[in-house]
């Protein structure tokens, strides 16, 4: 049953509103609920001198605040609790909360619930951001009024209402906004997966467990994208409620979307010539395979082809720097997994001086080192995970006689300056982490424009 934004509205107000994270994407949100009537208290783990002047402009506004280490034992006596996508359901502070009657929920959960847009949702472990921009642009390009959110673009909730019926939303979903959601999405894509996460997740059957939830509440008008490349997402075919469409770059399926002898084709037409694409790398192929399914139902192959051949990448995905006396400097911040690095390596023709390391997300290393060595010429590392990423090289270098030069630095300005020294004409410096940046930057967009930033300043 459609349910009326006007319910959630008479719903919230006058309600006590717990907000956990004063992060950029709640801000919005707290306004919003303020709009509403609600009775706002935010929650965030870090100080009032970490969060500066934000915190004077909620008390302005009649927020509550509560900050700190200890921030989350005064989450009491809140009829309803809208979580940050990381905290897990099972936090004691949550479930003490549920306890007492409180409705908890996220921004995400209530904004498929009460939209009236059709909702394209892309998840998986790699290729979101890249899958999700492909199909924003696509749709719009078509000429649909469509609006880009979840991970990227603008927080979408507080904008519900200028959304109507006719309109698109496309959204990338991480698992961690998918743990509880139980609300039908139109269109579900899983573009791969791979572990990762595992710092949050219990295990990997959790975390697959969570990516499902795109799709688990679909019914028979449902449609659910996979990737037939992948093993897991493969399995999944038998749980769908709806249709499924695959695409593959290794195989031909004519009622999906395939790459066949350097040819993009969706349900057997031909879309464009893989030297067309101006993306490189194969992954970038399966994004674009993966978008086609999305939208067949709603793009023309004209459209299809126009963006296709025009998209030349996203920022901190494979991003041209700059060229300094015959080297070539690439941006793959967003590199925040193995899997993803391998993907980013394997877009290059030459190996390549690789600059890794960063937070620990509790993932094993052995996969990029196994199958990522052969297209490294030189390995430097940095962050908290640096001798974990050197002990997985080290190990396959000694099975198989290899002789990787493998330096070890303090931080991301001095990886770069040992990749200049290094480098000579003809060489190409990477910057593909594989971990996530927390270590030493909020997000992996900083990281990746700090690297850029030190890359320009080279002389």
């Amino acid at each position: 049953m459609e349910k009326d934004f006007e319910d959630f509205k008479a719903f919230i107000k006058g309600k006590k509103v717990g907000v956990i994270g004063i992060g950029i994407s709640n801000r919005p949100l707290i306004d919003f609920l303020l709009k509403l009537k609600a009775k706002v208290t935010a929650f965030d783990k870090m100080d009032e001198l970490s969060l500066g002047s934000i915190i004077k402009d909620l008390e302005d506004k009649g927020v509550s605040v509560n900050l700190g280490e200890d921030y989350l034992t005064k989450l009491t006596g809140f009829d309803v609790i809208f979580k940050t996508p990381s905290m897990r359901l099972d936090n004691p502070f949550l479930l003490k909360a549920k306890e007492e009657g409180a409705y908890i929920t996220s921004e995400m959960e209530e904004f498929v619930k009460y939209c009236k847009g059709k909702i394209y949702g892309i998840t998986g472990s790699d290729g979101k951001t890249t899958t999700t921009t492909i199909i924003y642009n696509m749709l719009k390009e078509e000429g649909y009024k469509t609006f880009v959110g979840g991970n990227i673009g603008t927080p979408l909730f507080s904008r519900i209402e200028e959304i109507s019926e006719e309109d698109k939303v496309v959204l990338e979903l991480s698992s961690f906004q998918l743990m509880s959601m139980n609300e039908p999405i139109e269109v579900a894509l899983i573009t791969n997966l791979s572990p990762n996460h595992l710092d949050i997740h219990r295990d990997m059957e959790e975390y697959i467990t969570s990516k499902k939830n795109i799709f688990k509440a679909q019914d028979k008008t449902g449609i659910l994208v996979l990737n037939e490349d992948n093993d897991i997402t493969r399995a999944m075919k038998s749980e769908a409620k709806g249709s499924v469409i695959s695409f593959s770059v290794k195989s031909i399926i004519q009622e999906g979307a395939y790459l066949a002898e350097g040819v993009l084709y969706l349900k057997g037409k031909k879309i464009c010539d893989r030297e067309e694409v101006l993306l490189i790398g194969l992954h970038n192929i399966e994004n674009l395979l993966a978008a086609f399914c999305s939208v067949s139902e709603e793009v023309s192959i004209k459209t299809m082809r126009k963006v296709s051949l025009e998209m030349t990448g996203v920022e901190h995905r494979i991003e041209f720097v700059r060229k300094l006396k015959g080297v070539k400097y690439y941006n793959d911040s967003i590199g925040t997994s193995p899997t993803r690095t391998l993907a980013g390596l394997s877009s290059f023709d030459t190996q390549v001086i690789l600059i890794a390391g960063g937070y620990d997300k509790k993932l094993p290393f052995q996969v990029l080192a196994e199958n990522g060595i052969d297209k490294i010429k030189v390995l430097i590392l940095t962050g908290t995970t640096k001798e974990k990423i050197k002990e997985a090289f080290l190990e396959v270098c000694s099975r198989r006689g290899i002789n990787l030069a493998i330096y070890i630095v303090d931080n991301l300005g001095e990886a770069i300056l040992k990749a200049k020294e290094l480098a000579i004409d003809g060489d190409t410096v990477v910057l593909s982490p594989a971990c996530a940046s927390f270590d030493a930057y909020p997000n992996f967009e900083v990281r990746g424009n700090c690297f850029k930033e030190l890359v320009m300043e080279l002389k």
